[in-house]
């Protein structure tokens, strides 16, 4: 689908030049899980980080930046994302283990690192096996599952901002909160060094195991769908009263609001775990979107609770025709 009101070549030609490459207009739906959505403006793929420090340093601030990985937690809109899109490639995507420490680029998936980290004998990084994305993505929103989150394992973040300083960002200093991440403002994430503990290999490996077939059995992996839709609500008990001590789960709420296998256009809530939304039959962004949007006003009309949305939305609806 064609973009917004989007001048590409105009909008090049007022970037710096790189050693990496610059796309007009590229299309972004393959390059997201869920499969939908319009093009980026222009997408950058710096060669490595000191070309990405080079452009940042250089772009025209009235330029708008953004970085993607793997679109395993993105919805693109059906208009496009205007400005830049930066996509890190495989310059950004090593991984090292010394000791109990392992050293991943921001492009490296989360479960390469947790196979990485089990064949080393580091234990305490098996959830990330159970974590959709890249290390940039999780550091960006504090990923986890399981009980376990990017911030329990982080030793320090590397990152270039928007001046291209590159930045050396300590755990305690990141400003971790649940699903977010203070530090994640205006940065671009290009690596983090993560801690575990030491362990036999095997041991790692069977944890791991055993998580991902846990996750298989309930989530709705081999759909096109984008990980959890909602987060869960903080301060609220399965009454929906605030201040209670028992943590209230999104797709308990969804369920009650007789929102399971709810449809809009080709989107539909999961009936397998209805925190998850699915492109089951060539769904628009703009489907997945209002269904989502549908299931927040459900909740909220049986409940009084506010879902907010988990799943990271960009770029610019297209109006009904």
């Amino acid at each position: 689908m064609a973009g917004g009101d989007f001048a590409a070549d105009g909008l090049i030609a007022r970037l710096p030049q790189v050693r990496g490459r610059l796309t007009p207009m590229r299309v972004l739906a393959d390059l997201t899980w869920f499969r939908v959505g319009g093009p980026a403006e222009v997408l950058f793929q710096p060669a490595d980080e000191e070309d990405l420090a080079a452009f940042l340093a250089l772009c025209p601030d009235d330029v708008p930046v953004m970085a993607v990985g793997v679109g395993s937690n993105l919805l693109v809109r059906d208009g496009g994302i205007p400005g830049v899109v930066i996509r890190l490639g495989r310059a950004f995507a090593a991984i090292d283990t010394d000791g109990t420490t392992v050293r991943a680029g921001a492009a490296a998936l989360d479960a390469r690192v947790a196979e990485a980290a089990a064949v080393a004998g580091i234990a305490g990084l098996e959830f990330l096996r159970g974590v959709p994305g890249t290390i940039g993505g999780a550091l960006s929103m504090n990923a986890g599952c399981y009980g376990t989150e990017i911030k329990d394992v982080l030793v320090e973040a590397h990152a270039v901002d928007r001046k291209g300083r590159r930045l050396t960002i300590p755990a305690a200093e990141m400003g971790f909160s649940y699903r977010h991440a203070d530090a994640a403002e205006g940065v671009i994430f290009t690596g983090a060094m993560l801690a575990g503990q030491p362990d036999d290999p095997a041991a790692v490996s069977a944890r791991m195991a055993a998580l991902l077939a846990k996750r298989e059995a309930a989530q709705p992996i081999r759909e096109r769908t984008s990980g959890s839709t909602f987060r869960n609500p903080a301060g609220f008990s399965s009454t929906g009263q605030p201040g209670d001590s028992d943590e209230l789960k999104a797709w308990k709420l969804i369920d009650e609001a007789g929102c399971r296998g709810l449809t809009v256009g080709g989107a539909r809530v999961s009936e397998k775990h209805c925190n998850f939304l699915i492109n089951f039959d060539n769904a628009t962004a703009a489907d997945l979107e209002t269904l989502g949007e549908t299931v927040r006003a459900r909740v909220k009309s049986q409940t009084g609770v506010d879902l907010h949305w988990e799943i990271r939305r960009a770029g610019v609806s297209i109006p009904p025709q």
